[in-house]
């Protein structure tokens, strides 16, 4: 029997074990789906306060709810480890880590490149490796693959990709919160380096995830799930540069758009805000259009949209400083209270979030900034900034005290009819406070 064949039959029989590298906001639902699926999991990570976390059945990412970590913590089919050698126990192993961008805009690979060199070490024969992180077209056959290869030990025996190993891709499609999807609900879309990884795959995750989706090839996977990201870039600028073209006419762009989207065909609401936040949207584009321009072809559709909306944040801080002037106020020395600053409602996920470079531009300009979260107690260190500040509580009295109060983020947990009622200035970017205009504060959209 083969090496493909034996880990067939393993995983069509539920006794193969799944190793999942990142066990964060991608990499921990996927550990639990595939728990879920019948599979033993092993969890790696290099924070050892993960594994100590899931062990004791503490939640760390609040939006996936105490139930997946007490089903963990209870379960001796999973563990989770900061000891990578322990991945030649896995028939699997599916690499869930970060892909940020460089200081340039460029890729940032040494994350996946790092996990590689981990597989690499400790690579079998019979083993499945899937990389799950986004990243641009050609990163699992051009840069993971090699790099798994570069790390075998010396004097290792020579293995055939497709008949001794198997590699494929297999995006991630998480959105943190939502409630009309899981992680086992999601299609999965899978795409091998060669047919037999493919298929292996797809046979890994059908056991987990309701519908998998086999395409062509793992290039093919890479590029479907940069497009669905572009796709929402594009049109997210599109209202962005529409709002910021609106207002000055005295047109609310909330009215416009739903206004338009009473139309049953041919359109797709979407809602500007105050920037892009999160680890897709604002990073996935840029990662399509470095490789395009490694081909040679200019993205210039997909830049501008990057352009306008990276430029929000200063936009919306344009904007307090206009509504605080009329006001007779300038910036410095002005009370700012943000209200919301993970990077969607009803969330803890502050990734990339537009908040992290307003309360920086406002603080440049000398504002007194506090913030209110009712999921972010403390803003923690991020890759760009350092915000030494913690949650305050929202109150009539913080409210009256604020010469500004901005929305970024529209959580259901803040009473906004409180914030109509007891705030001077309010400068909205989502359009929370519609419906509660003359009920005291001067609402200003953003």
């Amino acid at each position: 029997m083969s090496a493909g064949d034996r880990l067939r039959a393993k995983i069509e029989s539920g006794a193969a074990t799944v190793g999942v590298v990142g066990l964060g906001y991608v990499g921990l639902p996927l550990a639990h789906a595939m728990h879920e699926g019948g599979y033993r999991v092993l969890g790696f990570d290099v924070d050892p306060a993960k594994p100590e976390a899931l062990a004791a059945g503490r939640p760390y990412l609040s939006h996936l709810g105490p139930a997946v970590y007490a089903t963990l913590a209870a379960s001796d089919r999973f563990e989770a480890t900061t000891d990578f050698t322990r991945l030649a126990e896995a028939d699997a192993v599916l690499i869930c880590v970060p892909t940020p961008l460089g200081r340039h805009q460029e890729p940032d690979l040494s994350f996946v490149l790092g996990a590689a060199r981990d597989v690499g070490r400790t690579l079998r024969a019979g083993q499945l490796i899937v990389l799950v992180s986004t990243t641009f077209p050609g990163t699992t056959r051009e840069h993971f693959l090699p790099a798994v290869l570069a790390a075998r030990p010396v004097g290792a025996a020579a293995m055939e990709l497709g008949r001794d190993f198997f590699v494929a891709f297999s995006p991630e499609r998480e959105d943190p919160g939502r409630t009309t999807h899981t992680t086992r609900s999601t299609p999965k879309l899978v795409g091998g380096l060669d047919a037999a990884s493919g298929e292996l795959a797809a046979a890994l995750f059908r056991r987990a995830i309701e519908q998998v989706v086999v395409v062509s090839s793992a290039e093919v996977a890479e590029a479907a799930k940069i497009l669905e990201n572009v796709f929402r870039s594009v049109n997210i600028a599109l209202v962005n540069e529409l709002k910021t073209v609106l207002e000055p006419m005295g047109i609310n762009v909330w009215e416009v758009i739903e206004a338009a989207a009473t139309k049953p065909f041919g359109f797709m609401p979407f809602y500007p805000g105050p920037g892009l936040g999160g680890h897709c949207i604002p990073i996935d584009p840029f990662y399509l259009t470095w490789k395009a321009r490694e081909v040679g072809r200019p993205t210039r559709f997909i830049e501008l949209a990057g352009e306008i909306n990276t430029a929000m944040p200063a936009y919306v801080v344009e904007r307090v400083t206009a509504a605080l002037n009329d006001d007779g106020k300038p910036v410095r020395g002005s009370r700012v209270l943000v209200l919301g600053v993970a990077y969607k409602p009803d969330v803890d996920d502050v990734r990339e979030t537009p908040a992290a470079e307003i309360i920086e531009l406002l603080a440049e300009r000398g504002a007194d900034i506090s913030y209110h979260d009712p999921h972010v107690p403390a803003f923690p260190p991020m890759r760009r900034y350092r915000i030494e500040l913690r949650s305050t509580p929202l109150s009539p009295q913080t409210l009256a005290a604020a010469d500004c109060v901005l929305i970024v983020t529209h959580h259901r947990a803040i009473d906004w009819t409180a914030v109509a009622q007891h705030a001077r200035l309010v400068v909205d970017t989502r359009n929370a406070m519609r419906g509660l205009e003359g009920r005291g504060a001067r609402i200003v959209r953003a």
